[in-house]
């Protein structure tokens, strides 16, 4: 999901904060900011010589692979409000706890409960076609019998806005929006607002439901899902995606059907949809769970690492985000074993609800509010396990020359600078306004959309070489930053947002 958040003084924020889940204690210390920003940087090599060991290490002997399968293995799917979401907290207590990390605990967090329950789509005219399909995720239901339209095909948000409304009352949308394969994912940016909003932007018209092409990049007969969201005082209408392959035959007879030729030619094209979900009470399964290697020098300085817990219900949740889980997990396991622990607090935050809530990231800058301004950096693993190629910095100006001194343990990995700024991930989103600073290191995306939100997302599409080497990208900057004599400072208030 792609959000802009405006910058809100921090009271506002916690204020905000306080309608979302309970959550666990914040670690207890006096509010202090983190120390300026010199003009000139000043690093010995001792700082340089431990993150290359740890990057180093991490590269040859990494347990990412171990952990993601022990992850999908023992617990599997994994969405908000499951007895999957409760038995991943179980199991990231005991993994944090058995690898030795301080500080281990949860962090409980209520968070929605959606099940998708059965669901069809069928073609039904002019000719009959069985589609995969799933369910947005918290859609609404259809009645028991379904639903059934004439298609209209849309290709965005902007298309069917220009609609007046008889064209369009009593349809069924089809959004049919191709994803573009691209390299740093921006190809996702550009076709994800359909399933987002698409449900809304029809239903403001009088649609009766919405499909979607699936938000990916494969040529499988599988559907994507993923969230959707719905405006207050606006009429919820079930929305579901179906796979690339039974979108392209869609495209192809309403096409025809328009020009009054081929199979369908002049006849009208519909479709029956059954969804059987259900939002039920929101659940009290959810934590985010935390561990830390406490800093030798300046334990009340955090650098953040986090991932997301929780995963969709089709399939494994290896990519997304088992592997970002592994790497956040490992990394901190190999700063563990240092030579001497880096001067701050490295913790990782296993995030809860980031798929269809962000109930977690909310909880958690709320739970450590009094501590959010000695977050010195904050960084997360959400994009599969795909080699890192390049990095993105987001913070004080003149902490540019820093972040490209640290960057240099990142070279052996054949990891570039790249001047665009950071955005953070997902579960970052509220530390946006409090003008924390963020690295981004950029993962390759080519091949994440073939999979992201399937049935395929399961363990044997992680390349163990490339999964080790975000690794040791992640050990070895980390580690750095965290024993830095300076720090990155705060984001200008004028780049506090998300684009």
């Amino acid at each position: 999901m792609r959000r802009v958040f405006l910058i809100r003084p921090i009271a506002i924020v916690v204020a905000q904060l306080t309608s979302c889940a309970p959550a666990g204690p914040s670690s207890p210390s006096a509010v202090v900011a983190p120390p300026s920003v010199p003009a000139r940087v000043e690093l010995d090599n001792s700082d340089r010589s431990v993150a290359a060991e740890v990057r180093d290490r991490a590269l040859a002997t990494s347990k990412a692979y171990s952990i993601v399968e022990s992850l999908v293995d023992s617990v599997g799917p994994r969405l908000a409000g499951s007895i999957g979401e409760k038995a991943s907290v179980e199991w990231g207590v005991k993994t944090l706890g058995a690898l030795g990390f301080e500080s281990v605990h949860a962090e409980p967090v209520t968070t929605p409960h959606w099940e998708r329950g059965d669901e069809s789509a069928e073609l039904v005219a002019p000719y009959p076609h069985r589609f995969a399909v799933a369910a947005l995720g918290g859609s609404e239901a259809t009645a028991p019998e379904g639903v059934e339209g004439e298609i209209l095909e849309v290709g965005s948000l902007e298309e069917i806005d220009a609609l007046p409304a008889e064209a369009v009352k009593g349809k069924i949308v089809f959004f049919h929006r191709v994803m573009k394969r691209t390299h740093d994912g921006t190809g996702y940016g550009d076709a994800v607002s359909v399933r987002g909003g698409g449900a809304t932007h029809a239903s403001k018209l009088g649609a009766r439901a919405v499909v979607i092409r699936s938000i990916g990049t494969d040529g499988n007969r599988l559907a994507h899902t993923g969230a959707l969201h719905y405006d207050e005082g606006v009429a919820r209408i079930p929305a579901a995606a179906i796979s690339t392959p039974d979108a392209d035959l869609l495209d192809r007879l309403v096409t025809a059907s328009r020009a009054k030729e081929g199979p369908s030619a002049g006849k009208p094209v519909r479709v029956r949809l059954k969804l059987g979900a259900r939002t039920l009470p929101a659940a009290e399964t959810g934590a985010n769970v935390v561990g830390e290697v406490v800093g030798r020098e300046k334990p009340g300085e955090i650098v953040l690492v986090g991932a997301h817990l929780d995963s969709w219900d089709l399939g494994q949740g290896a990519l997304d985000d088992g592997a970002g889980c592994a790497i956040a997990i490992e990394a901190l396991r190999q700063i563990s074993m240092a030579p001497q622990k880096p001067r701050r607090t490295v913790r990782v935050v296993l995030f809860a609800n980031e798929e269809n809530g962000l109930a977690g990231a909310k909880a958690y800058a709320l739970a450590h509010a009094m501590e959010l301004d000695r977050h010195v950096l904050a960084m997360e693993a959400d994009l599969g396990a795909d080699r890192v190629y390049a990095a993105r910095f987001l913070g004080a100006v003149e902490s540019r020359t820093l972040f490209q001194e640290l960057a240099r343990v990142l070279r052996p990995l054949s990891i570039a600078i790249d001047d665009e700024p950071a955005h953070g991930g997902a579960d970052l989103i509220p530390l946006i306004p409090l003008g924390v600073p963020f690295v981004d290191l950029r993962q390759d995306a080519s091949r994440y959309f073939d999979v992201h939100h399937t049935a395929n997302d399961t363990l044997d599409k992680i390349d163990r070489p490339s999964l080790d080497q975000v690794v040791a990208a992640y050990a070895g900057f980390l580690y750095a930053v965290a024993d830095a004599p300076q720090t990155f400072g705060r984001v200008p208030e004028g780049l506090r947002k998300r684009p």
